[in-house]
Order: structure tokens, then sequence, then C-alpha cells
């Protein structure tokens, strides 16, 4: 599986589908590409911030690809012509050889519609298992269900938020990988604005420190990982 930041929370992660989880791309100061530009079979949308909704909809009609999403947020997407499933927390997708299985995040959610701002229902974190686990967590701070999380999908990487202000910071963000227990951990939701500016080698000081079997892979937008 092949892994590749996007730049904030968007990842191209690549098993036996091409999976693009929260494509904020236009507008994003930090992206290493274009929406033009991306190529993908499935979209993955945690919650309905512009940040992590971003070019969904230009994105799925280029490519032909099927959005997932909670339910409330897939009924939206129907409606601007984007083939959407939506289920809920708990629930598995298969969408062609991937499954995508919904799990919590403490968040809000919103989308911003031309002329109104409306409820996107829940946030949620994802479970992509396509070849191999990968955790995205969405925009969260730390719970203690998180344990299950680990315990139940064993992932093999998880992409957690670090930013501060709006999610974790690296310190809840270190609890979270201890309370995970994936076998590599890579920061995200950082450096895109000033309140999120934080120093990401802080956050893997304190991984190493509180789970030494987890390692930490620091990318830069566009960087990828071979998993």
């Amino acid at each position: 599986m092949k892994i590749t930041w996007l730049g904030h929370s968007a990842f191209l992660i690549e098993g036996k589908d091409r999976v693009l989880v929260d494509p904020y791309l236009t507008g994003n100061p930090k992206a290493s590409t274009t929406a033009d530009k991306v190529g993908c079979d499935i979209i993955c949308v945690t919650h309905g911030h512009g940040d992590h909704l971003g070019d969904t909809v230009e994105i799925a009609r280029r490519n032909g690809a099927t959005v997932v999403a909670i339910l409330e947020m897939s009924n939206f997407l129907e409606r601007t012509g984007v083939r959407s499933v939506g289920f809920n927390l708990g629930g598995t997708a298969k969408i062609r050889n991937t499954e995508i299985t919904m799990v919590p995040a403490f968040h809000s959610s919103s989308i911003g519609a031309p002329g109104l701002e409306f409820s996107a229902a829940m946030p949620v974190g994802l479970i992509i298992s396509s070849g191999k686990v990968v955790y995205h967590a969405g925009d969260t701070c730390v719970f203690g269900d998180m344990r299950l999380i680990g315990d139940m999908y064993k992932p093999d990487v998880a992409l957690l938020p670090i930013g501060g202000f709006f999610t974790m910071d690296p310190k809840q963000a270190a609890m979270a990988t201890k309370l995970i227990r994936p076998k590599i951990v890579v920061p995200m939701h950082y450096g895109t604005w000033p309140p999120i500016e934080v120093d990401p080698k802080e956050f893997e000081r304190l991984v190493k420190k509180s789970s030494p079997k987890t390692k930490t892979v620091l990318l830069k937008p566009g960087e990828s990982m071979e998993v």
C-alpha cells in the first residue's frame, strides 16, 4: 500500500483501490497538488467543514468516483449529481475491493452551500481496509474509546490530527497513539494556518516516549510512504 499526504487532512491511499480522503486542495496553502490532477476510485469525507469536504464534488464527477460519507451528507452529495454511499457509525460498506467502517470522532460538522450553512450530521473517523488497515481519525480530540478502535481493527497506520485549537494537540495525539497502538502513526491537520502551527517533532518525541513500539513517520505534503 502507498500512502501520500496531500496536505492538511487529505491523503491518497493506494491499496486494492485508490482511496482519497478529505480532499481539501483548492484554497489550501499547503496542498501538494490541484484538484484537476488527482485520480481516485473512492472518496471518503469525514465531515462537512470546507477544509475536509473540499473538492469532493469536482473530483468525484471527473473521476466517476464513489463518495463515502455519513448518511445526511451523502443525501446532500447525491443532489450535486455524484454517486454517494451514505451509512452511519458502526456500519461498514464495501466499495469495489475496499471495506470502510465509520467510527466516532468528537468535533462538529456543517456544510457551507450557496447562501446558507447547515448542519451536516456527525463527524466520523474511518477505518479503511484496502490490503492494509488505515485509521483516518478525521478531526477529533482524544477519547478513551480509541482503545476499542485499536482492539477491534488493529490498524497498521493511524493518521492523527496534531494541530491543536480545532483538534488534538501533540500531547493529546500521543495519548491517542498509546490507546490505538498502531504500527505506524502519521500526524496531519497542522501547519496549514497560524492557529494550528505546531512542531511535529514534538509529537514524534512524545510518541517515542509513550509508545516505543509505534513508528512515527513525518511526511511533507506530496511525500509518500509504503506500508
